[in-house]
Formats: structure tokens, C-alpha cells, sequence
């Protein structure tokens, strides 16, 4: 064998690895009532690894993770990388049906799973999917996680692995179709990681709350990255504003990660809900996973006046591509930063041409945070990627004149009304701004006039009702005509994937379904 050139590769397995020798009594997990240090973790990590290998599993086959936050999900990924076993994480709210396409496509081996999920993942298993099932809190399906645990060697395998292999295969949505898997490399999050830490404040001593769900891209990022670098992640099992809240006071984070949504719902328990909170100790939170309204960034702003608040831009496969960072985010109106770490962008015109400095395009960038393509989807790969190693997410973007980067709306969310373009989240912020509105989605609806016209799903506030002609005036102050809604819709809430993104998909079947 050959001398290894440039030193060991990145894993997301290192981190606990390092402070399993460095702190091994510090509390690397919280869930609860119960906790890990990193000398436990670390050591549990190995004995799920074992026990994965033992059961026939070889380097680079696919592990189905089944679970919500909870402790567990720390050291399943790390067991994972240290046997060299891609993760394939799955949504708990998945139907049985919707699980078991993402466990076909991607070939997954085995299942790790909370028995209070069994039911999803129950058609799989009868139909001899998995060499090895192992379940949490009870045995529906397959064996009893600690039993198995407990009584498999705890030496570090150490799978020998390149940092440019996937960690994980982390499968969208699906709001336009069948899901793709995301590749992402142990290289990426690692990266990411070590980002996060020196620009949110994690590491040794610091502490952060898994709010958003670990088995999404942003959710494990941010919640995995405490235990990479030595800090420490309390499990935010389930959201609920005044939990979170009180979860805020017990732990006492330094650093929060949120979607809109949740900050939404915050301050649906009050205007001063949160400037009335205990939030001592909280220095930072930082917003990803859709765009903040203008409107809630300046509650935000308001009612944490001692914490720093950015807001972040970026996608399950381009990772993080911008911030928005304190010192900007009160001057700089719907924008979402400059580029992060390491990161290159180009914007594209209409015409195909880059756009230097001032302008409007689809926004592409390149970083060593980019996935590895779609798993075994070519096509898909190479329809949102360049030759040049730039990737795009479909997103249409203004760059101002001091190079911060404006998100105008998804490209394929745009509207065509009588030929003219018309960009929903102009629309909706217009919308958020009247005084009745909580939360709103716009859409295009077919019209035999003008092809399409604009539609709004609109949530109103308590004790109100749907008044068509009082919004129609409030947005003609503010928008073109062609731009104005023809069609309101009040909803009590509008459908969201995790990561609080709403799904415009069932919006316009909603309109289909009503004709």
C-alpha cells in the first residue's frame, strides 16, 4: 500500500472521535431526562458500527434511519460513518407508501427505527427488504436496539473511507415530483460544520437546541454540528412555541437554528412573546428553509433586541450559500446576504448570460458544501448543474449594488399572467403587511383569458373574516394591476414540508380540485 498523500479525510465521525479523548465527560446530548457524554457516545457509536458490520454489511451499503429528535439520532450517525455506511434519513410523517419508495430507490440494507414509526416501515421489512432491522422503545419490527447494542464490541472500527463519499442520501421533498436522493459528502457537513461553529458561536462549552427535524438537511447540520465540535445539542422532541420557550430558559443555548414558521408561531402566542421570554444566555439565532417576511424579520429584530439574528439562504443541495449577517440585517430589506464561506456565485439572465455586479437572474454557486448528484438520477444531476461545478436550485435573484444577494422568487413558481412575469413573494410580502393576514401563499390558477392569474391562500387572524375587497385595495397600493390577486382563499393553515416551506403543489391542486 502506497503512502496516503495530504494527511486523513473529513468524517462526521471525527468530531465526537476528538472529544471523546479531549472532554470525554462533557454532556455532548441532551434529550430530556437523559443525556450522553462524549466518552458514551463515542462508545455507543462503535457498538451500533459493530453491530451493523456483523450483521453482513459492507462498506458503502445504505442504512434506513426511521426516527424523530431524539438522543439517538446523534449517535446513529456517527455509528454509521464509522462503519462507512451511508445514512438514508427518513420523515416520520412519511405514509408506509411514500417510505417505501425512498427505501427501493435507494437500496437501503437495513433500518433503524423508533417503534412508535413501525407502522411506515412495516410493508418494507414483511417484504425482506433489510438484512438487519433494529427498533427503539419496543420491537414491532425487528431487534431490540439497546439488547444488540449492549452485546456488540465496542472498538472503533474505523472504516477506511474518502472524504468524498456520501455521509448520507437525503431525499427532497418531492413537491415537484418523485423525490430526489441528495448525495452529500462527509466532506460537505464537515465543512459545514466547522462553518457553523465559528460563524453561530459552537464548540466546547457552547450550547444550541435541535429545533428543526434531524432528519432534514438544515436540521441535522445545525443540530449535529454541537457534537462535532465539542459543544452540546439539547432534543427538541416535538415544536411547540411555549415548550421551545421553556426549553430556551432550562438549557440556555448560545445558538438557535429556525424556519419562519416557527417564528410565526411564536408570535401567534403574542406580540410580546418573545421580549417577554427568558433569553439569557441566547446570543445568536440564525433563519433558513424559506425566506423571512420583511414584516416578522422586524418582530424578530424587536423583541430580541440583544440577540444577533441572521438569515441564511440555501438548499439540501447546495448547502449553505448566503448570510445575512447582524450588522446588515436591519438596513438590508428582503435579502438574504452575501456568499458564505468558500462560496462562488453566478447569476444567469434570461438570455443565458452572467450578470456582472447589479442584476437580476437564477442564482448558481459553487463551495465544497455542493452535494454529489442526485443518487442514480443522471438526468436530474446534470439538469441543475454546470461543467464548471456550478449548481443551481432554480432560484431568481436581485444582486444589489453592494453585492448582496435579494431573493425574488423560485423560478418555477413564477406566474405568467397576459405574458408578464409575476413573482409570488412579492405578492405574499404585500399581503403579510395587511393587518388581518397571519400567513399567505400565493399561486398561479389557470385563467382562459390571460393563462394564468394570481391566486392567494390566505390565513387570517383570529376573529376575523375573508375580506376580498379590503385586500384588493390594501395590495393595489403597492403592486401593478396585473400583479393584484383575482382569487382569495382563506385556509387555517397552509400546507409546509419540515422545513417550513410551503408546498405550492397542493395549493394549485386545491385550485384544480375546487374548478
Amino acid at each position: 500500500m502506497g503512502i496516503r498523500q495530504g494527511g486523513s479525510d473529513l468524517s462526521i465521525a471525527n468530531g465526537v472521535r476528538e472529544f471523546a479523548r479531549a472532554t470525554p465527560g462533557a454532556t455532548a446530548v441532551i434529550d430530556g431526562d437523559r443525556s450522553l457524554t462524549y466518552a458514551a457516545l463515542d462508545e455507543r457509536a462503535s457498538r451500533l458500527a459493530n453491530t451493523l458490520l456483523s450483521s453482513g454489511l459492507s462498506a458503502g451499503q445504505r442504512v434506513a434511519v426511521l426516527a424523530g429528535n431524539r438522543l439517538e439520532y446523534c449517535e446513529i450517525a456517527c455509528g454509521l460513518a464509522k462503519a462507512g455506511l451511508p445514512m438514508v434519513p427518513l420523515n416520520p410523517r412519511l405514509t408506509a407508501s411514500e417510505a417505501g419508495f425512498i427505501i427501493e430507490h435507494s437500496g437501503a440494507s437495513a433500518l433503524i427505527l423508533d417503534d412508535g414509526l413501525a407502522a411506515a416501515a412495516a410493508p418494507s421489512t414483511e417484504a425482506g427488504a433489510f438484512k438487519l432491522v433494529l427498533s427503539i422503545d419496543g420491537t414491532t419490527l425487528g431487534l431490540d436496539y439497546e439488547e444488540t447494542l449492549a452485546a456488540s464490541g465496542a472498538a472503533d472500527p474505523r472504516a477506511d473511507l474518502a472524504e468524498t463519499e456520501p455521509f448520507c442520501i437525503a431525499y427532497t421533498s418531492g413537491t415537484t415530483g418523485d423525490p430526489k436522493g441528495v448525495m452529500i459528502s462527509h466532506r460537505s457537513r464537515s465543512l459545514t460544520f466547522y462553518g457553523a461553529a465559528l460563524e453561530w458561536g459552537l464548540g466546547p462549552g457552547r450550547r444550541t437546541i435541535a429545533v428543526a427535524p434531524m432528519y432534514h438537511g438544515a436540521g441535522f447540520a445545525f443540530g449535529y454540528a454541537a457534537v462535532h465540535v465539542g459543544g452540546t445539542v439539547s432534543m427538541l422532541r416535538a415544536w411547540d412555541p411555549e415548550a421551545f420557550l421553556a426549553r430556551i430558559a432550562t438549557d440556555r443555548p448560545h445558538s438557535v437554528f429556525l424556519v419562519p414558521a416557527h417564528a410565526q408561531m411564536l408570535r401567534a402566542l403574542g406580540e410580546d412573546a418573545l421580549a417577554t421570554a427568558d433569553l439569557a444566555g441566547l446570543e445568536t439565532l440564525y433563519f433558513n428553509a424559506a425566506a423571512l417576511p420583511q414584516p416578522l424579520k422586524e418582530w424578530v429584530l424587536a423583541s430580541a433586541p440583544g440577540v444577533g439574528v441572521h438569515e441564511l439562504y440555501g438548499s439540501t443541495e447546495a448547502g449553505i450559500v448566503t448570510d445575512l449577517r447582524p450588522s446588515d440585517i436591519a438596513r438590508k430589506v428582503s435579502c438574504v446576504g452575501v456568499p458564505w464561506f468558500m462560496t462562488e456565485l453566478r447569476v444567469i439572465d434570461d438570455d443565458g448570460n452572467v450578470v456582472e455586479g447589479e442584476g437580476t437572474g437564477e442564482l448558481f454557486s459553487r463551495s465544497p458544501f455542493l452535494m454529489n448528484g442526485y443518487h442514480d438520477n443522471p438526468d436530474a444531476t446534470a439538469a441543475c448543474t454546470t461543467d464548471d461545478g456550478f449548481l443551481t436550485a432554480g432560484d431568481v435573484v436581485r444582486v444589489d449594488d453592494e453585492g448582496f444577494v435579494h431573493i425574488i422568487d423560485r423560478k418555477k413558481d413564477m406566474i405568467i399572467s397576459g405574458g408578464t412575469n409575476v413573482y409570488p413573494r412579492e405578492v405574499e410580502d404585500v399581503l403579510r403587511r395587511h393587518p388581518s393576514v397571519v400567513d399567505v401563499g400565493v399561486v398561479g390558477a389557470t385563467s382562459e383569458t390571460w393563462g394564468e392569474e394570481v391566486a392567494a391562500f390566505v390565513v387570517l387572524a383570529a376573529g376575523t373574516d375573508l375580506d376580498e375587497a379590503s385586500l384588493d385595495a390594501h395590495c393595489r397600493q403597492s403592486l401593478a394591476g396585473f400583479k393584484v390577486p383575482r382569487r382569495y382563499r382563506a385556509v387555517d393553515a397552509l400546507p409546509r414540508n419540515a422545513a417550513g416551506k410551503v408546498l405550492k403543489t397542493d395549493l394549485r391542486t386545491q385550485l384544480q380540485d375546487a374548478g
